[in-house]
């Protein structure tokens, strides 16, 4: 117990600018921290778009090799959509048809990031990359065969600050090569 003739001691509380301090503080740090942060953020955004065609590459490689038969990944550029689709045989027509119940066999990347595909320059001169002839690569797409084999392609990601993530396709293994093309 206290006894009545001691003062209470003060209870000191914030004053108005030390207040007004802080406040500037947070604020000066923030503007320092969210610049940074939105370069972070890209290229999440881009690493993440790669994955998510990788993962697409290898399901559709492992469909082709368990059901052995032809698939393919469309891409549906306008639409920033890509698909996988299997052949199917109707008599002598061929066609494909979309994966339907299959998870990661449709998917949508973000319209902040550009694909671009090109089918010809993974290729090199000693490559076989004709091992599959009689089948018309469609220039929207990337065929995997039932062999294990896939088409030679190589896919440019770009976000909108002018980074890139290349994914090459080996034709022969049909696994993907992920690099980071050196900035010019």
């Amino acid at each position: 117990m206290r006894p009545n003739h001691l003062p209470p001691h003060r209870v000191r509380g914030f004053t108005l600018i030390e207040m007004v301090v802080v406040i500037a503080l947070i604020g000066i740090m923030a503007a320092v921290i969210i610049p940074e942060m939105k370069g972070t953020f890209d290229d999440a955004l881009l690493r993440s778009s790669g994955r998510e065609l990788v993962n697409t590459f290898n399901l559709a490689s492992s469909q082709a090799i368990a059901f052995g038969r032809l698939y393919r990944v469309r891409f549906d550029s306008p639409g920033d959509r890509f698909v996988v689709e299997r052949q199917v045989r109707d008599g002598a027509l061929e066609d494909f048809v979309p994966l339907k119940d299959v998870p990661g066999a449709e998917d949508r990347w973000d319209s902040r990031i550009s694909v671009e595909i090109n089918a010809s320059s993974a290729a090199s001169p000693e490559d076989d990359s004709n091992i599959h002839p009689a089948v018309e690569a469609a220039p929207d797409s990337i065929s995997f065969y039932p062999d294990g084999t896939a088409d030679a392609a190589e896919i440019r990601l770009r976000d909108r600050a002018g980074y890139e993530l290349l994914l090459q396709l080996n034709p022969v293994t049909a696994r993907v090569r992920v690099s980071v093309p050196s900035q010019e």
